[in-house]
């Protein structure tokens, strides 16, 4: 139920925006609820199966320039675009998952790191594309009779791929597959053990996830008709980590909240400039950086489990 009462609140959120004629905030939410698919797939890895990945970005900035290239292509329909970008993330989660998973620990960390710079590397290298420079789309994906570039429409169609796909992780973690993943994760030798397939299961969970990134993915090459190399730097692989640490590992909604508070205050911050930071510090020049480090440091301070954790206790008191 209160799932429900978030989406209704979610869904009467742009109407309200369009009243008070403060469209800017639905396009900044939009951003949000994509960012928050893309926190939601790395914790599916990082919380549920317990795999530290640093690469994750590699499948959404993969899915973002499938979708761009398909369109500068002239192959602009989302029923053929979205499916392109989801198969070819999940085809990378599976060459890169099917090698990295043969190691363990900081080995695993670190290898998922490497494979996500070579992928970056791969697309700048491609100049016909924009290389350095990202790539412009003409215009948003289009649904049979028209376009996506309604922001109204676009901000509802990207808050019902957000309702899928928690609704699929919910009931994935839920299934026997997910009851695997949660005993692998607890203890992988124990698993292994009495049977069951870990490699297999860990892999397959490695693909879902990268193809729900690479989802994220052209939904973002969506949002602003333009994709940038930046999308597949490890920098973006750590935003999305600190998401989903910051929302809470391993909960339904961490990914969601993570993204919301980080975006949401890296947007404050920029709009209201912090003076007594300026003071405090004249020589540093991003002072909104500092001022999210201060503010993200006191919430994992007080909430070593996450703000999803920190609402749980709330709630069980």
């Amino acid at each position: 139920m209160r799932a429900i009462g978030v989406f209704l609140l979610l869904a009467l959120f742009p109407l309200a925006m369009q009243a008070m004629d403060s469209m800017f905030y639905v396009s900044l939410a939009s951003r949000i609820l994509i960012y928050a698919i893309a926190a939601t797939s790395l914790n599916l890895v990082l919380g549920y199966g317990g795999m530290v990945s640093f690469g994750h970005a590699a499948f959404f900035g993969a899915g973002a320039f499938v979708v761009g290239i398909m369109a500068v292509e002239g192959v602009r329909s989302a029923w053929l675009a979205w499916p392109a970008a989801v198969a070819v993330a999940a085809l990378a989660a599976l060459v890169i998952g099917a090698l990295s998973l043969r190691t363990r620990g900081v080995y695993f960390i670190m290898i998922t790191l490497a494979f996500a710079q070579m992928v970056y590397y791969i697309f700048v290298s491609l100049k016909t594309y924009g290389g350095d420079d990202g790539l412009s789309l003409p215009g948003r994906s289009t649904v049979g009779i028209g376009t996506l570039g309604n922001d109204l429409v676009w901000y509802y169609v990207v808050l019902a791929v957000l309702a899928a796909v928690l609704y699929g992780l919910h009931r994935l973690v839920h299934s026997r597959f997910g009851r695997v993943i949660a005993a692998i994760r607890e203890n992988e030798a124990r698993a292994e053990a009495i049977g069951f397939p870990v490699y297999r299961y860990k892999l397959a969970c490695f693909v879902i996830a990268g193809a729900v990134g690479g989802l994220a993915g052209a939904l973002i090459a969506n949002q602003s008709s333009y994709v940038s190399p930046s999308l597949l730097h490890w920098i973006q692989s750590g935003t999305l980590m600190i998401m989903v640490i910051l929302g809470g590992v391993g909960t339904l909604w961490g990914g969601v909240i993570g993204a919301a508070v980080l975006l949401g205050l890296e947007h404050l911050i920029a709009d209201y400039r912090i003076g007594w930071l300026a003071a405090l510090a004249p020589n540093y020049q991003d002072h909104g950086g500092l001022a999210v480090g201060i503010v993200l440091l006191a919430i994992v301070m007080l909430a070593p489990e996450g703000l999803a954790g920190l609402f749980a206790r709330r709630r069980d008191a």
